[in-house]
């Protein structure tokens, strides 16, 4: 993946950021395949049980914040791995957790230091990656979290079983070996930031992503984006299972298959949409993939079958998450790189904690409408999304090409 002409220590951190990804999906997963066991472990409610998953979102918010203007502000680098430590030491300190509290509190203060480490990765892949292969060098990061997605499903099968769900938070500490050899192997003094002189001119802050009335609309237009983008893949992987059990009968062993195919469609999707996105720039690919998930989830519906079942959980799959990677790509390019930890965590943590209510929303349609309803919701944001990015001045392919095509500037 990385150029055979790029400086080893630039090799090294764009080997760093999609390991951390992939570290930081593995350790934010453990959550959801340990819940039902916390659950009953601690006798809270399903409420209690929901509240986790929410606080954890609201962590990753604030560290998304404050990891963005400490990245930008104090280097990409030195950040990056204190929030790999941090959402390292809170995962496993989960292992010790007896009450409904602690469990909120670890997995508000994992939430900050996992929701500090996605922009920066996306800022270290940036400025060490050429600009006119940007587009797949984030697609290859959005892969490293499915990956880790998948190393946390197959440790919680085998873990939890055996001893128990405090066990598997314990595995929270592997990350920290990335980070000690991240900061053995680099050379020196090696970092990824802007100059000094340049920061103590202007400090990097979270207003600059509102400095002008055509940055206000592009921050707004693309958190609106990226909400719908979390909502998507939240009714996608946590609600279409168990919907699809309840109205056709899908088992539970189908429904594991199905969540497999679905998410190497995803893979797929992504690697394909980072080429696409490369080639013919963001509003061509984005257009294309938004239109195409609008009408997959709806048409989803009439699936009848295993074999269309399969089928199309893997197109859905390759579409509605194939463009997740593309934010990163575009928010580095839209913004200047001294501002891009910024602009890359809070585009996608707002995006993430309002996203995340989506599970209320299709919660409440599935209690009192029909799966048309459900699956027809998902459908109009896409198209609203498409709407939006229609918006977007730095997205027009003449816009984006001049932008595209200048060196980013560690």
């Amino acid at each position: 993946m990385a150029s055979t002409t790029m400086p080893k220590n630039k090799q090294k951190a764009l080997f760093a950021a999609l390991a951390g990804s992939g570290m930081d999906d593995l350790n934010v997963m453990f959550l959801s395949f340990a819940l039902s066991s916390i659950i009953t472990d601690l006798g809270i409610t399903g409420t209690q049980g929901g509240f986790i998953s929410t606080i954890t979102n609201l962590g990753m918010l604030l560290g998304g914040l404050v990891f963005g203007v400490l990245a930008d502000r104090r280097g990409n680098l030195k950040l990056f791995k204190w929030s790999i430590i941090i959402f390292s030491l809170a995962t496993a300190a989960l292992f010790f957790a007896d009450s409904f509290f602690w469990v909120c509190l670890l997995r508000f203060i994992a939430g900050i230091g996992a929701g500090g480490e996605y922009g920066i990765a996306i800022s270290i892949i940036a400025k060490v990656s050429p600009p006119e292969k940007l587009g797949v060098m984030s697609s290859w990061n959005g892969v490293a979290g499915q990956i880790g997605s998948i190393a946390a499903a197959l440790l919680a099968g085998a873990m939890i079983p055996l001893f128990g769900w405090r066990a598997l938070f314990l595995f929270g500490l592997i990350p920290i070996l990335l980070v000690i050899w991240l900061h053995t192997s680099l050379d020196g003094e090696f970092e990824l930031m802007a100059s000094t002189e340049e920061i103590n001119k202007e400090k990097p802050s979270l207003k600059e992503l509102f400095k002008t009335k055509e940055l206000t609309r592009t921050t707004l237009s693309l958190m609106f984006m990226t909400t719908v983008q979390i909502a998507g893949y939240f009714g996608l992987m946590n609600w279409l299972p168990s919907i699809l059990q309840q109205q056709i009968g899908l088992t539970v062993t189908g429904s594991s298959l199905w969540m497999v195919v679905t998410i190497a469609g995803m893979c797929a999707g992504m690697l394909t949409f980072g080429r696409l996105l490369d080639k013919f720039g963001p509003r061509n690919i984005f257009a294309v993939f938004l239109l195409i998930s609008a009408a997959s989830v709806f048409l989803f519906v009439y699936a009848n079958s295993q074999l269309t079942l399969l089928f199309g959980g893997a197109f859905v799959g390759f579409f509605v998450n194939g463009m997740f990677p593309g934010y990163g790509a575009i928010v580095s390019q839209l913004y200047p790189a001294r501002i891009h930890s910024i602009a890359n965590n809070a585009v996608l943590n707002v995006g993430r904690a309002i996203g995340g209510f989506s599970s209320l929303v299709i919660g409440f349609l599935m209690d009192n409408y029909s799966l048309v309803i459900v699956m027809g919701f998902l459908s109009v944001l896409y198209l609203a999304s498409f709407t939006i990015m229609l918006t977007i001045p730095g997205l027009k392919p003449e816009a984006y090409k001049s932008i595209a095509t200048k060196p980013v500037k560690a």
